[in-house]
């Protein structure tokens, strides 16, 4: 049987250990189908990069953030997956943009 409790707290600690030793970290927007905008912070793991920190601002001005600090909820979650800003539809923003709408 799995034990989603430990599986929890692995991704739990896997990412903050991520975002407490981060040393270089990239930020970006992108727009969704919906009007909304996501704002991520990414850190370079194994030359690709992960996700530590996203946020949804939706088009009806609701903020939802995900870390390890919150990994999910009834509107969404951390993403597990890797982005390519070279592939994936990002925009690149200022660690200041970031932070503003991460502490909105």
């Amino acid at each position: 049987m799995v034990d989603l409790e430990r599986i929890r707290a692995e991704t739990v600690a896997y990412f903050r250990s991520l975002d407490e030793n981060a040393t270089l970290r990239h930020h970006f927007r992108h727009s969704d189908e919906e009007g909304g905008l996501w704002y991520i912070e990414a850190v370079p793991v194994h030359g690709e990069l992960t996700v530590i920190k996203q946020a949804e601002l939706t088009s009806a001005g609701r903020l939802h953030r995900y870390s390890w600090e919150h990994l999910d909820d009834e509107h969404g979650g951390l993403t597990d997956q890797a982005i390519d800003p070279e592939v994936d539809p990002l925009e690149t923003v200022s660690a200041e943009e970031f932070r503003r709408v991460w502490t909105w």
